[in-house]
């Protein structure tokens, strides 16, 4: 699967909070702020990111809806904590087999999203 470059989007994306996503094959959930939502993938803000090229199944809720994003992912770009750094730690996800149909739920519930978004980017 070829991805787009990071400044060309091929999907919309929204900034979104989610409180809790299962990473890996157990029981161990990571919480946290997961960002730039799409159909395509999404990016987790963490102090500890997997590295590139790892994969592992995720799951989690879109808030407010009843919608389960359950699939595999893999790490397609990492940022590591860096005290001077003004980028937030975190990685870059891209879903490996959503299927359509969640795809799709996630794309409309961005696109309905954005309407409730300010111009700094925040939810009103």
């Amino acid at each position: 699967m070829e991805y787009p470059p990071s400044n060309k989007r091929a999907h919309l994306r929204l900034p979104i909070l989610v409180t809790q996503v299962k990473m890996g094959e157990g029981k161990r959930f990571f919480f946290g702020y997961a960002k730039n939502i799409s159909r395509a993938g999404i990016f987790i803000q963490t102090v500890s990111p997997k590295d590139v090229g790892n994969e592992f199944n995720i799951e989690f809720m879109l808030p407010k809806t009843e919608t389960t994003v359950k699939c595999r992912c893999k790490v397609i770009w990492s940022r590591v904590y860096k005290k001077a750094s003004t980028h937030e730690p975190g990685m870059g996800l891209a879903f490996l087999d959503l299927d359509p149909e969640t795809a799709e739920k996630v794309e409309q519930w961005v696109i309905e999203q954005q309407k409730h978004v300010n111009k700094s980017g925040y939810q009103v």
